[in-house]
């Protein structure tokens, strides 16, 4: 326990039923949780702006779906960097420290959330540390795909996954309910509106401890980074983590890559305002986002590679995916999976808030979204469903695809994303222009759940794609790559649903994401089930 291991070979089926199956399940069982915590702190902005809004905090609906955009933001590109942390650190050292850094934005965020008059930009720099939770699934995954075999690569790659994503359900579900009593002390705040908890409704007037929201998950992360500490293992050959330094050495060069991240996240949060709200003395250009996103990406790739000394090197060599084709084939496709999951899962909440949890009524020729709705469904009730369903199948997906290929459940997953993508924005559009949006709200409901479900199989099938594509040495790094790339939909998805609740026209983001699944149907038949295909239902 805790030790280097020099010779690693799952595929040899005596080792693995001697002692390989064993410490695979250990770290296995460990990285799960760790990975659950870092997915709770990155998006547990999503349920903290609802409970904002109930009770009264002076920020506009439109400027709180920016904080779960920036966590998702930093998140996703904190995962590039994250990407190559395995062979440069390994594994056991790699996640204690990332859990462990954890503890800062959670400690810093219940502080900030005990002041009402807390400005804007505060909570935008506590959502920009949060990246971090975020940024960890990338070094998780590498890790445990050198520790299985490919027979089984699907599901312990879905469960890492699948049960890590479950941090989002576990926030969703325990957030609220913390918030309803003191447990770490501090003054309450007295709701304005209804709120809510998985067991009921909440009326207003009662009090409520925000600041539990993030401070809850000190109480998971303090054991967790022991865990790993004591509990998990650097594999040390040649394909994985070869001549790694002393803790303290790879402590400093990850820190070092997560600082290019933010860097790199931050210049393309300057980039896309044209003043950053609250109070910050300066300004932004306000570029499109379709445009800083690939800025940011390449810079973040370009910084890390110009890393003098053996780090730079070592990156350089990992590079080489970028000379694979189906690097970015997979990266777009996993991207309509994960990056869907992830998105939905930032921005699902506090749509069902704004959408159902308000009148919306013709004044004069002039839409009005301000008045409350007596009848509306409690978000914090409902929001952790979706990621639910979407986690929990996830490790299904992944067996179902070790059975039949992964690119050909992945197909169908596609069809049937875009066949709900539609049906929600329908559904969306009728109740957005409702004085009585909740008539709408179970149809809207269904079709969301469907689609969660539809990003997790398809995310676990995909594992299964990439397991079998590319070699030992490249799986792990692209793994990385792809999440990497995949996270930004936790920025986008907000920011398009911010966008267009603004614009009243919140139905149009579906129709987007549904173009872009069209898309990801013919590029996944092309590379893998089209005769003649590059490799056929991997």
């Amino acid at each position: 326990m805790g030790q280097n291991i020099k010779n690693w070979d799952p595929e040899n089926e005596a080792e693995w039923e001697a002692t390989g199956k064993t410490i695979a399940n250990r770290n296995l069982w460990i990285s799960i949780p760790s990975l659950l915590c870092g997915f709770a702190v990155w998006l547990y902005w999503g349920i903290i702006t609802i409970q904002m809004l109930n009770l009264g905090f002076p920020i506009a609906k439109s400027e709180l779906f920016t904080l779960a955009a920036i966590a998702g933001l930093t998140g996703a590109t904190l995962r590039i960097p994250s990407t190559f942390f395995i062979r440069l650190g390994g594994g056991r050292n790699t996640i204690f420290f990332t859990t462990a850094l954890l503890m800062i934005p959670a400690i810093l965020s219940g502080y900030a959330l005990q002041d009402i008059n807390t400005p804007l930009w505060k909570f935008q720099v506590l959502a920009f540390l949060s990246g971090l939770g975020g940024g960890n699934f990338a070094s998780s995954m590498s890790n445990i795909s050198f520790f299985f075999p490919k027979k089984v690569q699907g599901m312990s790659l879905g469960l890492n996954a699948g049960l890590g994503n479950f941090g989002v359900t576990t926030m969703q579900i325990l957030v609220p309910l913390f918030m309803t009593f003191g447990i770490f002390g501090g003054e309450p705040m007295e709701l304005l509106n209804t709120s809510g908890t998985l067991i009921g409704k909440i009326p207003a007037g009662t009090d409520t401890y925000i600041h539990n929201a993030p401070w809850l998950w000190l109480l998971f992360l303090v054991p967790l980074a022991f865990a790993g500490w004591f509990g998990m293992n650097n594999i040390v050959a040649d394909h994985v983590s070869p001549g790694i330094s002393n803790p303290i050495s790879v402590f400093i060069k990850i820190t070092v890559m997560l600082l290019i991240g933010f860097i790199t996240a931050g210049i393309g949060y300057w980039l896309m305002l044209p003043s950053l709200e609250g109070g910050l003395p300066t300004s932004g250009i306000g570029l499109s986002k379709w445009i800083v996103l690939p800025i940011v990406i390449i810079l973040t790739v370009y910084a890390l590679k110009m890393i003098p000394g053996d780090l730079g090197e070592n990156l350089k060599r990992q590079y080489k995916i970028f000379g694979n084709k189906h690097t970015w084939a997979m990266s777009v496709i996993y991207t309509m999976t994960f990056g869907s999951f992830i998105g939905y899962s930032a921005a699902f909440g506090l749509s069902i808030k704004v959408i159902f949890g308000f009148q919306h009524i013709d004044v004069g020729g002039v839409m009005t979204h301000d008045l409350a709705n007596p009848n509306g469904p409690s978000a914090l009730m409902y929001a952790w469903t979706g990621p639910f369903i979407g986690a929990l199948i996830r490790p299904v997906g992944g067996m179902i695809a070790d059975k039949f290929g992964g690119a050909r459940v992945t197909q169908y997953v596609s069809y049937i994303m875009i066949a709900s993508a539609l049906g929600v924005a329908y559904y969306m559009k009728l109740a957005y222009a409702s004085a009585t949006p909740e008539d709408y709200f179970l149809p809207f409901m269904v079709l969301f759940l469907v689609l969660f479900a539809a990003t997790g199989i398809g995310n676990g099938s995909t594992f299964r794609t990439i397991a079998m594509v590319f070699n030992k040495e490249q799986a792990g790094p692209v793994l990385g790559w792809t999440s990497a790339v995949a996270a930004y939909g936790a920025f986008i998805i907000p920011q398009v649903f911010g966008e267009e609740m603004k614009a009243t026209t919140p139905e149009y983001a579906l129709y987007g994401f549904a173009v872009f699944y069209g898309v990801c149907v013919l590029l996944n038949w092309w590379f893998y089930l089209r005769p003649g295909a590059y490799v056929k239902n991997p």
